[in-house]
């Protein structure tokens, strides 16, 4: 037997181990079963290179002994084992882990030891977190090695001597530290595991019962599953009581090998809008859960979905949030984003009912993904995502009593002589549907898209045209004329009539519009406020309001409908040279205002009210 000293490093780590506070204890039974899978898959590949490794006899797997009156926990693996050599390399030092890194990472940011742990390949240590004492016992794969014996109290040296295993792999076991004698017990045990490490693929028997999944169910053969297979693996991750709206299996070689399966639920969680939800997307690393809440491997824009990614090529010698940033991470997103989108188009043409489910419930947060697009952003406009994106987008019309549409639908129903796809934008679903703008269009028989969601002024700045048809909004520059043979004439006369109204009032309003003008809009209403081309709008400013930003109002442009009776006789006043009608003006504005859900001057407005009704009154 001889004593060795740790290295300076290891006993920086092991001062941290035993006094630091931790988040959460159990995961020193992760860390070395997940050693434990590592040396069996060693085993496997060394005995594959040379037939006189040793052989154990039957199944090859771990398994986990407790005796609850000696206070101690035992992992015992069949994998490659320790010679004396690799015994004093592997467990007195971490040369190769980082560690030092891993001790100013953990100083520096607070972050609790079960984040860091495992990821800087010091799992082994973990284990000072629950027990005062660790025995390791461990015989070689290699045909002349020696059994080994390690024993360490955490402090700052370790003993090295004869073992007396005699089948090939590790033994180890835990003196456990008097507060944590709940880990010698089988339910608490296989609690743990099935948290942590239910899909290693190799067996982990507890009590001669296997308490871990045969295989990882992203690991198998996807013509080998049935739906009531992927059903039941979603309630359980996701712990939702409904089976989900439909999955997506990936199995991926090239260039970065992993396996995914990805969920979509019926139903939208609550939470999803919170800006800090955790994503339910768990990462794994050859079957061991790395994070339960893999918030980078999938842009926010797909919070909502949820599953698990397994890749054998993700890198564990970084802290967390630098894992979810390295290329491999990166690699993957972008690949599973690809394919996901591309289900989900494949999905709206197969499916198209499921398509409308999936619409209504995640719609909203799919089009936050179009800004990946934006030049502003710094992306790609020329994406083949954003063809996706664009294919994806559903809205209600005022011809689509009610039904949601897509851009595809709403070009292939456009007029002979319609060369843009029209649409508006407002957060009032019930002022967007009675909206006075909608009314030459509706005379026309020109579909309009109809935009509730904030995020859709937005989308329309991204997406800005369909199939090389451009997206225009009516609430914003002049609208197209209506043509109509039979009343060109009359419509012509009462236009003439209202042009020197609409000089008097561009003078009468200058400081508080932009323009006064006839309008090719308005078939019923007499007036409304539209926004000049190119500016913002009355639905931007009021989202930006909202979130408490400071908006420069812009000024807006007065549309008159000639042909309704109260600019008519306005404008038959005015060149008559009566008096008295400024008020009667006034409302004009005042009504344009209410229209839009605006009331800038609510004591001038009433007043002008009641001279109205006096007027009217009196002429009864």
């Amino acid at each position: 037997m001889t004593t060795h000293q740790f290295e300076a490093d290891v006993r920086q780590i092991l001062k941290l181990v035993t006094h630091a506070l931790y988040s959460d204890r159990e995961i020193f039974l992760r860390e070395l079963i997940s050693n434990a899978s590592d040396a069996l898959d060693r085993a496997r590949f060394e005995s594959l290179k040379n037939d006189k490794i040793r052989t154990v006899d039957g199944e090859a797997g771990i398994t986990i002994a407790l005796d609850a009156e000696a206070g101690t926990i035992t992992i015992t693996d069949a994998g490659m084992g320790f010679t004396e050599d690799e015994a004093s390399k592997n467990l007195g030092s971490i040369a190769h882990s980082g560690t030092k890194a891993f001790a100013e990472a953990l100083e520096k940011s607070g972050e609790s030891m079960d984040g860091l742990i495992g990821q800087f390949g010091v799992g082994f240590y973990s284990s000072f977190i629950v027990a005062d004492k660790v025995v390791v016992q461990s015989l070689s794969g290699e045909p002349d090695a020696k059994a080994i014996e390690w024993i360490c109290d955490g402090g700052e040296s370790y003993t090295l001597a004869d073992g007396a295993k005699e089948t090939r792999g590790t033994s180890v076991t835990l003196h456990m530290k008097e507060e944590c004698k709940e880990y010698v017990d089988a339910d608490r045990v296989k609690e743990i595991v099935q948290r942590h490490s239910e899909f290693v693929q190799w067996p982990i028997l507890l009590d001669d019962d296997r308490i871990n999944q045969e295989q990882a169910l992203w690991s198998r053969n996807p013509n080998e599953i049935t739906d009531e297979q992927y059903d039941a693996f979603y309630k359980n991750i996701a712990s939702d009581w409904q089976d989900p709206l439909f999955h997506l299996h990936i199995r991926a070689d090239a260039p970065i090998q992993f396996n995914a399966l990805l969920y979509v639920g019926k139903t939208r969680n609550w939470q999803l809008d919170r800006m800090d939800f955790k994503s339910g997307l768990k990462l794994f690393q050859k079957n061991i859960k790395v994070l339960d809440h893999a918030d980078e491997v999938l842009p926010r824009y797909l919070r909502f979905v949820s599953g698990v990614v397994d890749s054998a090529d993700v890198q564990l010698n970084v802290s967390r949030e630098i894992l979810q940033q390295t290329p491999v991470i990166q690699a993957i997103r972008k690949q599973l984003t690809n394919r996901f989108l591309k289900k989900l188009v494949e999905l709206s043409k197969k499916s198209p009912e499921d398509y409308t489910a999936f619409w209504s419930e995640f719609g909203h947060i799919l089009k936050e993904g179009v800004q990946e697009f934006s030049p502003m952003s710094g992306g790609d406009p020329n994406s083949a995502n954003k063809k996706r994106m664009t294919e994806l987008l559903r809205y209600r019309t005022t011809s689509s009593d009610g039904e949601l549409r897509s851009l595809a639908e709403i070009k292939a129903s456009m007029g002979e002589d319609q060369k843009e796809i029209w649409y508006l934008a407002d957060v009032d679903k019930s002022r967007l549907t009675n909206s006075p703008m909608l009314e030459g269009f509706r005379k026309r028989g020109w579909e309009v898209v109809l935009m509730d969601d904030p995020v859709d002024e937005w989308v329309v700045m991204v997406i800005n045209e369909y199939d090389d048809v451009p997206l225009k909004s009516v609430a914003h520059g002049e609208a197209p004329a209506i043509e109509d043979t039979e009343e060109d004439e009359i419509a012509k006369a009462a236009r003439d009539q209202a042009t020197p109204l609409v000089s008097w009032m561009k003078e009468l309003l200058d400081e508080t519009v932009a323009d006064v003008r006839v309008s090719n809009r308005l078939t019923d209403s007499p007036s409304v406020l539209v926004n000049q081309e190119g500016s913002m709008g009355s639905n931007m400013e009021r989202i930006l309001e909202a979130t408490n930003q400071t908006v420069s109002k812009q000024k807006r442009i007065l549309e008159l409908n000639p042909e309704h009776p109260m600019v008519k006789t306005l404008a038959q006043m005015n060149m008559d040279g009566k008096l008295g009608i400024e008020p009667f003006a006034r409302l004009l504005l005042d009504h344009a205002s209410i229209a839009e859900g605006r009331m800038e001057d609510p004591e001038g407005f009433a007043k002008r009210l009641q001279t109205l009704m006096e007027k009217a009154a009196s002429a009864m």
